[in-house]
């Protein structure tokens, strides 16, 4: 099924103007809401923001979830580093659950990493945010169990 079937109320030289990323995630709500869709505010809303902004306010109606901004990072890697590297995400995946992207996985490395570098400076905050954000993904007896240390050593 073309884009334009779902955006007959939709002017072709309006869909031209968004271009055709806008008017493909334009046809998603379309397809959607069918009978009631209404165009106008759609049109108005791709005209006016840039392509990513309206990729997430299309997902945003969608789901009900707002989501994150994100960007995509490019760097050099050598092949001999790859190996270390996707066994790093890989271990990442595994204790933080495997419905984790890689990139929140990266993300976790990277804390642990500025947490132990960060204790020779002696930045408390960020061996603090470090720790808050692995503590959230520990089961509700672990977490028990854990507090329970903090406590006793307290003490």
């Amino acid at each position: 099924m073309a884009i334009h079937e779902n955006l007959t109320r939709v002017p072709k030289q309006q869909l031209r103007e968004i271009g055709w990323t806008k008017a493909r995630e334009l046809a998603k709500v379309a397809r959607r809401e069918g009978e009631r869709f209404e165009s106008a505010p759609w049109v108005h809303k791709a005209q006016a923001l840039p392509k990513e902004e309206f990729k997430r306010e299309v997902e945003r109606h969608l789901t009900g979830h707002d989501t994150e901004a994100w960007e995509l990072l490019y760097f050099k890697l050598y092949k001999s580093q790859l190996v270390v590297i996707e066994q790093a995400l890989q271990t990442a995946g595994l204790m933080l659950g495997s419905d984790k992207s890689r990139g929140y996985c990266l993300e976790m490395i990277c804390a642990d990493f500025l947490a132990g570098a960060n204790l020779e400076e002696s930045n408390p905050d960020i061996l603090l945010q470090s720790i808050s954000r692995y503590f959230k993904f520990l089961p509700g007896s672990q977490r028990e169990a854990f507090l329970s240390e903090v406590n006793r050593k307290a003490s």
